[in-house]
């Protein structure tokens, strides 16, 4: 086949042709250039280079060549416009196209261009502007409106609107950037209405919509927002766009059509329940935020009712685990909630969900959080009086003490609920059940530590817990039972069995207990030294701050053994004998108590106390202040030292 006939190739004009060699030098092109008449347009002027037979396989190889280092002084350019040497300096990653073809006059040009089209816009740390926002807001309603023009028109078509279904669906995902740039992205979603367009698209027919919207709002207000940047003042800014948008999506209703959707949302469907699981994280987002919105959240929806049924499903995921911790979210501080959540059954929802983990410890670290976060929201709920009876009536004090004989995992958390249910005087009921089914037994083996299973689940940490609720326990019996009542005696005895054996355990853990206060206490002295040193002042503001350190350094736990000790001394005189022995080894008497009890009584707050109450039963038969009863107490202990003295 010729090829010159196929592609009509015209002949070459006869004359003598200069050869090239196969591999010409530089400077055999520059002279062959030079060579050359200028302005010559004749035929045989032209420089005509024979190629070698193997011509297309030479070309194919020449495109797969690249250029290896070298030293560049050596480069030749006056091929380059204008002998610009930049002409060929650039190269790319494999070496290829040995400039960048462009002159330093047209670089300059194009460097010209470039930054004119910066000017004038306003862009935020992550190079997001203003104007790139208000584009994106502006497709994307026109994508909304669109949509909903075709879904009214077509109603019973849907190959009439999937396509704007889908070019919906990719709006939606371009408004996650925003989040990147809360401060200028927020307020221009407000401003322009988007806000209201994605809460109308909560009602959209198409549930993978809804999802969008759901994934998009979950985004936009996460609680991290803001917090990447080192700025103070950034971040202040940032935070300030933030509330602009939630209140923005509470003005819109945003509350009650997420919980409708979680209704609508088919769980066992992958999408749909991530679509759960992001708009309870909506929630924890503006609750995290605005924690006042809990009440308006249980109040206006149905919220309540969804996490009930929810936590009781039979399998276990993510979505059954975030609900439990929302719940106990809601629970927390909100009188009206907990007192929602006894009238909706919740505590014996509570009750009957937590019974399974009487014989078995959860199966992973997902179940074990579901379990504290459901027995964290019992305990919160247990704070008001409706919520103690229900307790009672539902035989959530043999259900505790089961958990307690069997010391598994929810072994802790089950003293933990004792003694919240047993607090206050409308635990006076509790305490009187517990003593009838025998729950003495059981509390003092614990307290003793007698027949303990070592495992992980029991750590150092767990038992100092543990020893913690356990004499709150003891310190709500000794304020609840009637005094010279059968139980009282019982409680009582006690304190003598095996010879004070469990007076001594008290005295131990008080020991314990003050070595770890006097740590603090020189801590905190070193502190005020070095502030008046300095010319500061303690201002009473310090004081409480050093005073809730000292609760947590001991104090706490010092305070109610002392009370329990107090008690015990007052009536029992054998008892009294063996303590005032037993401080007298360590150069201690009972004026250490009154000591600790004068503090407790200084720094009480009547309205609300370690315990979660107000007042205390007096086993007197009346009702009277915790400060009424330590002042009693302490009555009784400075009587008792002066006959001592005497």
């Amino acid at each position: 086949m010729d090829i010159d006939k196929l592609f009509k190739v015209p002949k070459l004009p006869a004359g003598s042709k200069r050869k090239m060699p196969d591999n010409p030098t530089p400077e055999m092109l520059k002279k062959m250039r030079l060579d050359t008449p200028s302005g010559a347009d004749s035929e045989d002027s032209a420089m005509v280079v024979d190629m070698p037979e193997s011509s297309s396989a030479a070309r194919r190889q020449s495109r797969r060549a690249t250029v290896e280092d070298g030293d560049d002084e050596g480069v030749d350019t006056s091929f380059a416009p204008g002998g610009d040497a930049d002409y060929f300096a650039e190269e790319d990653e494999e070496g290829r196209f040995y400039g960048g073809g462009l002159t330093s006059e047209q670089k300059q040009i194009l460097s010209i261009f470039e930054s004119a089209e910066g000017e004038g816009t306003t862009e935020d740390p992550e190079g997001i502007s203003i104007t790139s926002i208000r584009r994106t807001l502006l497709k994307f309603e026109r994508t909304v409106n669109k949509n909903q023009d075709q879904r009214s028109k077509y109603p019973d078509d849907p190959s009439k609107f999937i396509d704007s279904e889908a070019d919906l669906d990719s709006a939606l995902k371009s408004l996650l950037s925003l989040a990147q740039s809360p401060v200028l992205a927020y307020p221009e979603l407000v401003r322009s209405g988007t806000v209201s367009l994605l809460i109308g698209l909560l009602s959209h027919e198409n549930a993978d919509i809804v999802i969008d919207v759901v994934d998009v709002i979950h985004e936009l207000t996460d609680e991290d927002v803001g917090n990447e940047l080192e700025d103070e003042e950034e971040q202040e800014e940032a935070q300030a766009a933030l509330k602009t948008l939630i209140e923005a999506l509470l003005e819109n209703s945003i509350l009650e059509l997420l919980v409708d959707n979680l209704s609508r949302l088919n769980e066992t469907e992958e999408s749909d329940r991530q679509g759960v699981f992001h708009i309870l994280g909506i929630f924890e987002n503006m609750l995290g935020f605005n924690p006042d919105l809990s009440l308006i959240l249980v109040s206006k929806t149905k919220m309540m009712n969804w996490l009930l049924d929810r936590v009781q499903s039979k399998t276990h995921n993510e979505n059954r685990g975030y609900s439990a911790e929302l719940l106990s979210i809601l629970l927390q501080n909100n009188t009206a909630n907990r007192q929602d959540f006894g009238k909706k059954d919740g505590v014996e929802v509570a009750l009957n969900v937590l019974s399974q983990f009487r014989r078995r410890d959860p199966v992973d670290a997902d179940e074990t959080e579901f379990m504290e976060n459901l027995f964290d929201a019992l305990c919160s709920a247990l704070a008001e009086p409706e919520a103690k009876s229900l307790f009672l009536a539902s035989e959530g004090v043999d259900l505790m003490l089961l958990m307690m004989k069997e010391k598994l995992q929810s072994k802790s958390r089950a003293i933990k609920t004792l003694d919240y249910a047993m607090s206050g005087t409308a635990g006076t009921i509790i305490c009187a059940n517990f003593v009838e089914v025998l729950g003495l037994k059981t509390l003092f083996a614990a307290f003793m530590g007698k027949g303990s299973k070592k495992s992980k689940s029991n750590g150092p940490a767990a038992a100092s817990e543990d020893t913690s609720h356990i004499l709150g326990i003891i310190s709500s019996l000794f304020s609840n039972v009637p005094s010279e009542s059968p139980d009282r005696i019982r409680l009582l005895a006690k304190f003598v069995e095996n010879n004070y054996e469990k007076a001594d355990k008290l005295l131990e853990v008080r020991d314990n207990a003050h070595n770890r206060l006097k740590v603090v206490d020189a801590e905190i002295e070193a502190e005020k030294k070095d502030t008046l040193a300095e010319g500061g002042e303690i201002e009473p503001e310090d004081e409480d701050l050093f005073y809730l350190r000292r609760l947590e350094g001991g104090l706490f736990t010092l305070q109610t053994v002392d009370y329990i000790l107090a008690w015990v001394v007052m009536e029992d005189d054998g008892i009294r004998a063996h303590v005032t022995q037993m401080l007298e080894r360590k150069n201690q008497s009972l004026k250490d108590i009154t000591s600790t009890l004068k503090i407790y009584r200084d720094n009480l707050n009547v309205d609300i106390q370690s315990n979660g109450t107000a007042t205390d039963h007096d086993p007197e038969g009346g009702t009277l202040s915790q400060k009424e009863i330590l002042q009693h107490l302490i009555d009784f202990l400075n009587e008792t030292e002066q006959a001592i003295w005497h």
